[in-house]
């Protein structure tokens, strides 16, 4: 049987346990604090000119950061966001190259910050610059809003007339032919490298841009889809602006052939129905029975 008084003992000593836990777990927080605090002086110093402003303009700031083994460019701008630019603004959100919010420009060329290792770039200083086509918000965030303002432009799948939801059929073999261009994250490194956007201020307005034509190809090879967008490609959204120098291709971090499985067949297919007098012949003939009788003169 327990003896009275003997529970007022045994309560402050397991107090003092869980205090005792609590102050270890309390240090071994701060000593990984204090290590994370260290890591620039304890690794490889990297040098980085990263592009500080805004709108109004800004222009590039040299910093000289520590890096480990393995680490992407990433890493190294949040350990400079944590010691050196607490104000500095980046744009992520993933870290695994699966969202396309990290993306900016290294040494001048359109990548994943979080795709990029050290290890991968030359010696020296590492330039890292907002995306160029884009309109700055504030340092290495941009604003990428007239890409979605161009989704609206996208015709949505066209089932056939009768076939109500649920009713849908499609072969794998059909779904599979259009899964390469499902993989696209929208990190909007193809239009930033397409030298119609990034060059061409005047084609903004009317230039849909290689995104959205692969989205264009997507839908065209939908097993169940009815509409036509050829004519708006040609006419309303700038194909044939594109002079595939496969440059978006290039630096895709999904892998789409963009140019050689997308844009190149489309324009084929845009220019058959607007140029080949045999496709024009034949559209005539199929639909000889719905048109109006020609006038005599």
């Amino acid at each position: 049987m327990t003896q009275p008084g003997e529970g007022s003992q045994e309560a402050p000593a397991g107090q003092q346990a869980a205090g005792a836990g609590r102050e270890a777990a309390g240090n071994q927080r701060a000593v990984a604090s204090q290590a994370a605090r260290d890591a620039p002086e304890a690794a490889a110093a990297r040098q980085l000119r990263v592009w500080r402003g805004d709108k109004a303009g800004g222009a590039l700031t040299d910093y000289t950061v520590g890096a480990g083994e393995g680490e992407v460019v990433l890493d190294v701008l949040h350990r400079l966001q944590a010691t050196q630019a607490n104000d500095l603004a980046i744009r992520w959100n993933c870290k695994a190259g699966k969202c396309g919010s990290c993306s900016a420009e290294i040494n001048g060329r359109p990548k994943l910050l979080c795709m990029t290792r050290l290890s991968s770039l030359p010696e020296g200083p590492i330039t890292i610059t907002p995306l160029r086509t884009f309109p700055v918000i504030r340092d290495l965030v941009t604003d990428v809003s007239a890409n979605y303002d161009w989704a609206l432009h996208v015709p949505s799948v066209a089932p056939p007339d009768g076939l109500e939801p649920g009713e849908y059929r499609m072969a794998q073999a059909d779904i599979d032919r259009s899964q390469e261009f499902r993989k696209c994250i929208e990190c909007w490194l193809c239009q930033d490298v397409c030298h119609v956007i990034r060059d061409h201020e005047q084609h903004k307005p009317a230039y849909a841009g290689p995104r959205y034509f692969i989205r264009h190809a997507e839908l065209d090879m939908h097993p169940l889809d009815t509409g036509d967008r050829r004519g708006a490609l040609r006419d309303q959204q700038g194909l044939g602006l594109c002079n595939i120098t496969k440059c978006c291709t290039e630096v895709c971090p999904a892998g789409i052939k963009i140019t050689d499985n997308a844009i190149i067949p489309m324009k084929e297919r845009s220019a058959d129905q607007r140029y080949d007098p045999l496709g024009r012949v034949l559209r005539s003939w199929r639909h000889r029975d719905g048109r109006p009788p020609c006038q005599q003169p």
